[in-house]
């Protein structure tokens, strides 16, 4: 493995959603509690993963009041902390000055790392992503410790992608430590391995993990693991030491799982998955809905093919 510049940031971290209540108009902080120990446990006691990412796109953070944020960072960094989790908040947003915002709010509650997304809509060009992303890094190294990014690089939600050449701009701010690569390019991962060792190269695509870390990859940010984390754990600890038969294996027996996953946008499937299983109430937040009967159908087939129905 290279040389990063924080080596905590590889593994399997779960973007975990926000559990809501049955009328959808509060969080359900009790389910966060449970949701956060089972990440920390794993299922059926396997052992889970390295961290947890709050307020992500799998978090439907868009629709998240300020003080409901502020207040969801603040006990998921209290209950990570508890197990042992690292805690990664999502703190991007179209407006620097409003991700600046987040950053110090995530430093506030403790966070161990913070997930910076491109921002959407406004569409920057490469140099306006530069700066975007530089003002919240030299934000980042002043006033005490580091607090780590990741850059989240998700074109299809955001409109706008982060070129290999701009993160390897980036790549000299000792707070950048790593990538979620949300692209579905294998070129783009390759290249920022090869030109920007120094990063984590994390996939943000769950069936193209191993692809990923056949080209440098470290790690994932799974939406998955919401219901599996010990299995995703165990797949990044395989192929980061060496057992790649092993992580062939599990890769191959997560597969159709992790397509289900993502038959509609995220996260309506797992959160479909979740309320099934009984760990969540299902409930998305309008503009999300509820998923399709044909949705559901194959998401149920996909869990009682893992063993958990």
């Amino acid at each position: 493995m290279p040389s990063l510049n924080d080596p905590r940031f590889t593994g399997a971290f779960t973007a975990i959603v926000t559990p809501f209540t049955q009328n959808g108009e509060a969080i359900d902080y009790d389910r966060l509690a449970a949701q956060i120990e089972f990440q920390a446990k794993g299922e059926r006691g396997t052992g889970g993963v390295k961290g947890i990412v709050v307020c992500g796109t799998t978090g439907e953070s868009p629709t998240l009041t300020e003080r409901e944020y502020q207040e969801l960072v603040k006990r998921a960094v209290e209950l990570g902390h508890k197990h042992k989790l690292l805690v990664i908040a999502g703190t991007g947003s179209n407006a620097t000055a409003h991700a600046l915002h987040n950053q110090t709010v995530a430093r506030d509650a403790g966070a161990d790392g913070t997930l910076s997304v491109n921002p959407y809509y406004n569409k920057p060009t490469q140099e306006g992503l530069y700066r975007h992303f530089a003002a919240i890094a030299e934000a980042a190294e002043k006033g005490g410790p580091i607090l780590p990014i990741i850059l989240y690089n998700i074109p299809g939600r955001t409109g706008v992608a982060l070129t290999t050449a701009t993160v390897e701009r980036l790549a000299k701010f000792r707070s950048i430590v790593a990538v979620k690569e949300a692209t579905g390019s294998l070129d783009s991962g390759s290249e920022i391995a090869m030109k920007c060792p120094n990063l984590a190269l994390l996939s943000g695509d769950d069936s193209l993990t191993l692809p990923f870390a056949s080209v440098g990859g470290v790690g994932v940010v799974s939406v998955v693991s919401n219901i599996l984390p010990g299995r995703v754990a165990a797949l990044c600890a395989a192929f980061n030491g060496g057992n790649w038969d092993n992580a062939l294996r599990i890769h191959r027996e997560l597969y159709d799982f992790c397509r289900a996953m993502f038959l509609e946008t995220n996260p309506i499937p797992v959160k479909g998955a979740m309320r099934l299983l009984g760990r969540d109430s299902g409930v998305l937040r309008l503009p999300m809905c509820d998923a399709s009967a044909a949705t559901m159908a194959a998401v149920r087939q996909a869990l009682t093919a893992q063993g958990l129905l």
